[in-house]
């Protein structure tokens, strides 16, 4: 079982939610479309360096993390949340160099969910929804819709759950 990341629950306005993260760390590829997918894997599979400790004497070694969900994805870009344990000095240096570690602020976030595949044609239809939902309520956003999927790649396609968001100004 893959473990998500935890947010609070603020407001629902029909079938959006308004949630609070705190702030996470993610690991992000841009520009490499599905193959940033299968960098980040790699990445959390072991291609990284654990941050050396200025007493250690020992080689410095390879660290598996643990995945989690969702997957963030924006424009041309894919990252990975990692795990709450870690933080922005904790976290292992990746291999390689297209991936870069980032720390995301806490933040507001209004969220459609889905079921079904993640195509072109769902996400935009899902954000139209989304940004006339807010907009209707008077909620002004902060930066571009991303998408958030939570299944794998083998969980049947009528099972899988996905999400448009975008940070929101809220005040509550």
């Amino acid at each position: 079982m893959v473990k998500e990341v935890k947010y609070s629950f603020i407001k629902k306005l029909d079938d959006v939610e308004i949630r609070l993260y705190n702030s996470l760390i993610i690991a992000k590829v841009d520009g490499y479309g599905d193959a940033g997918f299968n960098l980040l894997f790699n990445y959390i599979s072991g291609n990284n360096t654990q941050k050396a400790n200025l007493e250690m004497t020992s080689p410095v070694l390879s660290q598996n993390i643990e995945m989690t969900a969702p997957v963030l994805s924006e424009k041309d870009s894919i990252a990975f949340v990692i795990p709450e344990e870690y933080t922005i000095e904790t976290t292992p240096n990746p291999n390689d160099e297209r991936i870069k570690i980032q720390h995301l602020p806490e933040r507001y976030v209004a969220a459609l969910r889905f079921t079904g595949r993640w195509t072109s044609s769902n996400f935009t239809r899902k954000s139209k929804k989304l940004l006339e939902k807010l907009r209707k309520s008077n909620i002004r956003t902060k930066g571009d819709i991303f998408g958030m999927r939570y299944s794998g790649p083998l969980t049947p396609w009528f099972l899988r759950r996905n999400e448009v968001a975008i940070e929101v100004d809220f005040k509550q």
